[in-house]
């Protein structure tokens, strides 16, 4: 494979979807809330937890912390799986609190692979959700992977459906310039691609890809 094939998928798909302007969110705090809360639910129903959240005050997380369990459970009923998500959502509060002085400074002072694994052994934290923090919060050159981006690359014979999470992540990585702004782009135009063309019933017709070679 050429090494510049990755490259002119990733223009195609910004000529067609342009910008994505991805992740909405006004702090590196309500950015991982958002991560959190987008597991195994659509983005529409995330928007409506974190205005819920606003609503009973600005998302920090000393606000978050002093929330009662029953009010966080309840704003953040729009997302799903609400009891789990406050444990999750709790939980990594309590450990920022306890472990790295109430912010994320000291976190983020992690290298990338400590940074990674530590996010990995916070309970309800997975590989896609810890990428997407390191990606969009942290501001690291680390290729976020979804179903949508398997789903995309293997139609057209780039990856094989059944590549694991790291495979994926290390065969995209190794054919990218290690950038953040790169990163986050492309990971947002798969998603966009994946909602409108390549879905599990796929609608090639107008499809930015149909002619990719």
């Amino acid at each position: 494979m050429k090494p510049n094939r990755l490259l002119n998928l990733y223009h195609l798909l910004l000529e067609h979807f342009g910008p994505r302007h991805w992740w909405p969110a006004d702090s590196s705090f309500e950015m991982i809330v958002g991560a959190i809360l987008t597991q195994n639910t659509a983005w529409k129903n995330v928007e409506k937890a974190i205005h819920n959240l606003k609503q009973l005050a600005p998302i920090t997380i000393d606000n978050l912390a002093a929330l009662p369990e029953a009010t966080f459970k309840e704003a953040i009923r729009p997302a799903g799986y609400y009891n789990q998500k406050t444990k999750r959502l709790k939980n990594l509060i309590a450990i920022l609190n306890e472990e790295y002085q109430g912010g994320l400074e000291s976190l983020f002072d992690l290298s990338t692979e400590i940074l990674r694994q530590r996010l990995l052994n916070i309970s309800g934290i997975g590989p896609e959700t810890a990428d997407s923090i390191i990606l969009y919060a942290a501001k690291r050159p680390v290729f976020v992977i979804d179903a949508y981006t398997v789903r995309s690359l293997s139609r057209h014979e780039l990856l094989p459906e059944d590549c694991t999470y790291d495979q994926a992540q290390e065969w995209i990585m190794d054919q990218l310039p290690q950038d953040v702004a790169l990163f986050n782009e492309f990971h947002a135009l798969f998603v966009a691609l994946g909602k409108e063309y390549c879905r599990p019933q796929p609608k090639c017709d107008g499809c930015p890809l149909e002619h990719f070679t």
